[in-house]
C-alpha cells in the first residue's frame, strides 16, 4: 500500500513540474511581445511616429515604396493652397497679384480626392500653384495660420516646389514622413526589437468621431504612449472651433490615465513637434493661451517645460509613474535615441512586473 502511494506521489509531483514547466514556457512566450498602444488627439504625430519605427527597426521604404507616396504628395499640396485660398478670402487678404485670386479660385474647384497620381495635377497647375505661394499676400494669409485649419507640413512642401514638379520625382525619406493621411480604425505595425522580442504597435485615430473604436485595442497593452503635439497650444480643433487643442490633449491624457486596462501599462509622454513649438513660441506667447505660464515670453526650454508639468500634474494616481519625452516625430536620429529610452522603460516594467527588479 505504500509503495501505491509513493508512486501516486511522484506521479503528481511529474504531472505538476510538466504544468509548471508549460506555465513557465507560457510566459516565456509571452513576454516576447509587447503591445504598445500610440494615442493622442489628432494631427498629433502618431502615424508619423510608426513611420520612423519602420525605418529605424522595421524594412524601411524602397525606392518603389517611396514612389507610391508622390500622389499623396501632390494631395498634400493641393489641400495646402486649397486652405489658403479659402483663408484669403475669410480674412480679407488682398493678393500682390490679382491673377492668383483667380488660380485660388481653380483650385478650390479641384477635387482633391481624387488626386491618386502626379499625373493627376496638370502642368498648368502646377504652375499656377508655384505663382500662388509666391504671392506676398499668399505669405502674409500663412502667417496668420494659427485662424485657420492648415496641415504643419504645408510649408514644407510649398517650398520646394521645384523638387517636387518634375516628372522623375520620387519622395525622398523627410516627404514620406511629412505626408498627412488622417488615420481611420485601427492600424497595427509589428517589428523585431531583438532576436526574442518583438514590439507590437498599436495606431488608432485620434479624431474625436475616432476614439469610440479605441476600446478594440485596450486589452494586453505593455505601454501607453500618449503623443501632444505642444505646437498646438494657440490652436482649436478641427471638429470644434471653440475648443483649444492643448486643452482637449491635455482632458483627453487625464482621461486615459484613469482608465482601469492602463494600470499595469506604462505611461509615456511625447511632447511632440518641438521643432514647430520652437520657431513658434517667440512669436505666439504662451501665457496669452495659458496666463498660468508666467515664464520668458521667448524662451521655448521654459515653455516647453511648464507644459509638461501641466501634463504630468493631472496625474492624481501616486504610485503611477509617467516618463515624458520631448520629440519631433520628423526628425530620425531624434526618434531613434528617445525609443532606446522607452525600450528601456517598457523591458524594466515588464521585469518588474515578474518580481525580476525592483
Amino acid at each position: 500500500m505504500a509503495c501505491f502511494a509513493d508512486a501516486e506521489t511522484r506521479a503528481a509531483q511529474r504531472v505538476s513540474k510538466d504544468i509548471e514547466r508549460e506555465i513557465e514556457r507560457w510566459k516565456r512566450d509571452q513576454s516576447k511581445e509587447y503591445k504598445l498602444l500610440l494615442l493622442g488627439t489628432g494631427e498629433a504625430g502618431k502615424s508619423t511616429f510608426i513611420k520612423q519605427m519602420r525605418i529605424i527597426h522595421g524594412q524601411g521604404y524602397s525606392d518603389k515604396d517611396r514612389a507610391e507616396f508622390a500622389g499623396l504628395v501632390y494631395r498634400n499640396i493641393m489641400l495646402a493652397v486649397q486652405v489658403l485660398a479659402d483663408a484669403m478670402a475669410k480674412l480679407k487678404i488682398n493678393y500682390q497679384n490679382d491673377q492668383n485670386r483667380t488660380n485660388g479660385d481653380q483650385f478650390l474647384d479641384i477635387d482633391s480626392g481624387n488626386i491618386e497620381s502626379t499625373s493627376d495635377v496638370s502642368k498648368d497647375i502646377q504652375e499656377k500653384i508655384k505663382q500662388f505661394w509666391a504671392d506676398a499676400g499668399v505669405l502674409a494669409c500663412f502667417e496668420r495660420r494659427r485662424e485657420f485649419q492648415i496641415s504643419d507640413s504645408a510649408k514644407y512642401y510649398l517650398d520646394k516646389l521645384d523638387e517636387i514638379f518634375v516628372d522623375s520625382y520620387v519622395p525622398s525619406l523627410q516627404d514620406v514622413l511629412r505626408v498627412r493621411i488622417a488615420t481611420t480604425g485601427i492600424i497595427e505595425y509589428t517589428f523585431q526589437m531583438k532576436k526574442d522580442v518583438v514590439f507590437r504597435m498599436i495606431d488608432v485615430g485620434g479624431q474625436r468621431s475616432e476614439r469610440r473604436k479605441w476600446i478594440h485595442a485596450f486589452e494586453g497593452v505593455k505601454a501607453v504612449i500618449f503623443l501632444t503635439a505642444i505646437n498646438e497650444y494657440d490652436q482649436v480643433l478641427f471638429e470644434d472651433s471653440s475648443q483649444n487643442r492643448m486643452q482637449e490633449s491635455l482632458a483627453l491624457f487625464e482621461t486615459i490615465l484613469g482608465y482601469p486596462w492602463f494600470q499595469e501599462a506604462s505611461s509615456i509622454l511625447f511632447l511632440n513637434k518641438y521643432d514647430l513649438f520652437e520657431e513658434k513660441v517667440g512669436k505666439s506667447h504662451l501665457s496669452d493661451y495659458f496666463p498660468q505660464y508666467e515664464g520668458p515670453k521667448n524662451s521655448h526650454k521654459e515653455a516647453a517645460d511648464f507644459i509638461r508639468e501641466m501634463f504630468l500634474s493631472v496625474n492624481d494616481i501616486p504610485e503611477k509613474r509617467i516618463f515624458p519625452h520631448y520629440t519631433t516625430a520628423t526628425d530620425t536620429e531624434n526618434i531613434e535615441r528617445v525609443f532606446d529610452a522607452v525600450k528601456t522603460t517598457v523591458l524594466e516594467e515588464n521585469l518588474r512586473d515578474y518580481n525580476l527588479i525592483v
